[in-house]
């Protein structure tokens, strides 16, 4: 066994680095691949605007010749300077079932990070705002949420055999349309809200119509997440990284944006989920890889809720049930019939008790990890 780091200009290891997780997989039917023009991406610091602030490593492990375990290692230097603390991040972890080769790209990897002054590893979490995080402990027979990572059901037992200890849980939780209620006060309260204080949601029918409020998005979410421990505001490059990213899977009529007058103060983004499409694309969009997105864009009847915020001035003022009215009209577009509220945080007990109230079934919980190096 040893370890190498891979040269993201050499497209041979990049390449390599890549590949892994489709031998690993192979067969599974939850497991989704990436898109393979994003994992370029990724490890490309001429493409990527995190390379732009931090940099990155990323580590495979080798046997007989053959790919038995991978690892990013991430200095944030943003996330260092928001959380005050000397953390960095591990992303991209995959790994054989073999102990050995988890701790040969661990090691390399914390060796790495210790020669850039880092102490601690947390992950999974990934180079941008909107990357999956955490390592899911929890619900391996479901198909994931959209960009949410799904992984071995060994990997938990690897992270506690290398000594890394929970630092938070993520929940998710499914909704059925047929089952699903929203209290008519709700209702009731948010029309209120929306004549007395001048607010209304605006829905849009084209992708060039909801570009233009990127920037304002990007304000509003910075300041509605501030408060988050550890949370890096978005930079404008890794904006439109992201507004790219989703864009390019979203239903434009299911991302609602609230308004105060003609100021936006509140966002609610919902997906169709076509990670069907994506798995019979194999991760790739050309020649025939778009066919199968779109086709499974047509015909899904899953919808990821993945993305709430309100300014914070606005929460708990009604504006939460004018978000929440609105959620009610999406999960029942005709289209779908199961919804995912995806990865809300253990400690948001405010949000747990409101979505439980709704029929919230959780039945996925993903892990974020750390370990002293």
């Amino acid at each position: 066994m040893h370890t190498l780091q891979i040269d993201p200009h050499n497209p041979k290891d990049v390449r390599q680095f890549i590949r892994f997780p489709f031998e690993l997989y192979r067969g599974n039917p939850y497991w989704v691949p990436p898109l393979l023009g994003e994992m370029k991406t990724a490890l490309d610091p001429k493409k990527h605007p995190f390379y732009q602030h931090s940099q990155a490593a990323f580590f495979i492990a080798e046997k007989s010749g053959k790919t038995v375990a991978r690892i990013a290692v991430l200095d944030n230097k943003r996330y260092r300077k928001n959380s005050g603390t000397d953390t960095g991040l591990f992303y991209f972890f995959e790994s054989i079932d073999d102990i050995r080769a988890a701790r040969a790209v661990i090691d390399a990897g914390a060796q790495w990070a210790r020669k850039q002054g880092i102490t601690t590893l947390v992950g999974p979490k990934g180079l941008a705002q909107g990357d999956s995080i955490g390592m899911l402990v929890e619900g391996f027979d479901f198909l994931p949420a959209m960009g949410i990572a799904y992984n071995m059901a060994y990997y938990p037992r690897l992270m506690d055999e290398l000594a890394f200890t929970k630092e938070s849980d993520l929940l998710s939780g499914h909704l059925h349309r047929d089952t699903f209620v929203m209290p008519e006060r709700i209702h009731e309260l948010a029309g209120r809200v929306q004549k007395r204080r001048g607010m209304h949601v605006r829905r849009f029918e084209s992708k060039d119509e909801l570009r233009q409020f990127i920037p304002q998005v990007r304000e509003v979410y910075n300041q509605a997440f501030a408060t988050v421990p550890e949370f890096v505001p978005i930079t404008e490059a890794e904006v439109w990284l992201i507004a790219d990213k989703i864009l390019s899977i979203a239903d434009p009529r299911l991302i609602k944006l609230v308004f105060k007058e003609d100021t936006l103060i509140g966002f609610m983004f919902a997906y169709p989920n076509i990670n069907r499409g994506i798995q019979k694309a194999r991760g790739r969009l050309w020649p025939l890889g778009w066919w199968h997105l779109i086709r499974e864009f047509k015909r899904t009847k899953r919808l990821d809720i993945n993305g709430i915020g309100l300014l914070p001035q606005h929460q708990g003022v009604g504006a939460t049930a004018v978000l929440f009215s609105e959620l009610e009209k999406t999960i029942r577009d005709e289209r779908f019939l199961h919804g995912d509220i995806v990865q809300v945080n253990e400690l948001n007990l405010k949000s747990f008790t409101e979505m439980d109230h709704l029929g919230v079934q959780w039945h996925k919980k993903h892990r974020v990890y750390k370990k002293l190096i």
